[in-house]
């Protein structure tokens, strides 16, 4: 863990006030890619972070995961903003290593106003190719970690009687994607357990909502194995190969999202200009939603 001092300019005074100044914010995942970025921008808005990431690979996940170092870049990235942030390994399937981070968030700051249910992994097969343990390993992090994250923070926000709860989705939770049916699964269910939660926690302070992007510029979509995926007539086919595949999929004529273009929706959800959008779901989704009821 490591921690810095308060959001003060070099004279000493405070900065401009943030949208989520004075809050504090769990992200999970947040060794890289969109969780990184979700880190950072919470932080550059003036809020304090509690970081974690499970910083290792699991067997079924067909590209590297997140590191130590990884973390520990957006760590220096957070601290680099003038906020405090401390950061744990932590696997969102692990339900006392989840409840032992929001309890670490708590004891350094003294509150959890926010919490980013980021961490996912993707992997992909023909439907009856998909094993059991690809199976569960894919619904254990994306659906049940979710789960699990937000579980532990929500006694907490009861008793505050604040919270805001960000769930990140995908656009694969509003339709079907082919040889991808356990994470199509996966999100669609995050959707429906932030309704549901929404609706109990509507009275209570708390807000609930989802984020479903659109393919997403990170290390999750940048790698041979999701090349190949769509692009299965070429051998060994490159981020250029894909460029034109990815583009096809949406109306904008953009291949992918930069993360930080997602992180300006969640950034919305944690502030108070959305403290009356609850159990909601924002795409971001390079046009694509268009075409949908």
């Amino acid at each position: 863990m490591s921690e810095v001092g308060s959001n003060i300019d070099g004279a000493g005074t405070s900065a401009r006030a943030g949208a989520v100044e004075g809050r504090v914010a769990l992200v999970t995942g947040a060794a890289r890619g969109q969780g990184r970025a979700h880190a950072v921008a919470l932080a550059r808005e003036g809020a304090d972070l509690v970081l974690c990431d499970i910083a290792s690979d699991i067997d079924t996940v067909p590209y590297p995961l997140g590191t130590e170092a990884d973390l520990a870049e957006t760590v220096a990235l957070v601290e680099a903003t003038g906020q405090r942030c401390i950061s744990m390994v932590a696997d969102v399937r692990d339900t006392e290593a989840m409840d032992a981070v929001v309890t670490s968030g708590i004891e350094a700051f003294g509150a959890i106003d926010i919490c980013v249910a980021n961490a996912g992994i993707v992997a992909f097969s023909h439907f009856q190719d998909i094993t059991d343990e690809m199976w569960d390993d894919m619904i254990a992090v994306d659906l049940t970690g979710t789960f699990k994250t937000m579980r532990a923070v929500v006694p907490h926000m009861i008793e505050r009687r604040y919270g805001r709860i960000i769930a990140t989705s995908s656009m694969a939770g509003r339709m079907g994607n082919p040889n991808l049916s356990h994470y199509v699964a996966a999100k669609w269910g995050i959707i429906g357990l932030v309704k549901t939660l929404a609706m109990e926690l509507a009275s209570r302070g708390v807000t609930v909502n989802a984020v479903c992007p659109a393919a997403v510029d990170t290390p999750m979509l940048q790698n041979p194995a999701m090349y190949s995926l769509f692009c299965p007539d070429l051998d060994a086919p490159t981020r250029e190969d894909v460029v034109p595949r990815y583009q096809a999929m949406n109306r904008m004529g953009q291949a992918w999202l930069a993360p930080e273009e997602v992180s300006r929706a969640v950034m919305f959800l944690a502030a108070d200009a959305a403290s009356g959008m609850t159990g909601q779901v924002v795409e971001v989704s390079l046009g694509s939603a268009a075409g949908q009821h």
